[in-house]
């Protein structure tokens, strides 16, 4: 089984969890398909098999977060600067684990793989 892919994402500007952000993983490589799309929970991580490797293949991967859709459900009323943020990455090696931490504001975020 493969290693997995999980996110976890905090509002910075608002200093919680991101809880009911929208994220979706896609595998773009070898072939493109939706692996995962879901709302992040109280803890702002997603809950999904993705998470434990369900689907996890060698390939070429994206994460969008949907930022612009979060600030606008949390009742911000200004333009967004942010809309869609993507990532994409590269797995080789299926048996490790691919954590990927947000962490945001309406003006930028930072993105890596985390342990």
């Amino acid at each position: 089984m493969a290693g997995g892919i999980s996110i976890h994402a905090v509002d910075v500007a608002a200093g919680r969890p991101a809880r009911g952000l929208r994220a979706q993983i896609w595998r773009v490589a070898p072939d493109r398909i939706l692996l995962a799309d879901g709302r992040l929970g109280a803890d702002g991580v997603l809950q999904d098999p993705i998470t434990t490797g369900a689907g996890v293949v060698a390939g070429e991967y994206e994460v969008v977060f949907h930022l612009e859709e979060f600030y606008r459900e949390s009742g911000r009323t200004e333009a967004a600067f942010l809309t869609l943020v993507p990532f994409r990455f590269a797995i080789h090696r299926v048996e490790e684990h691919f954590h990927l931490p947000l962490k945001f504001t309406p003006w930028g975020y930072s993105l890596f793989r985390g342990a």
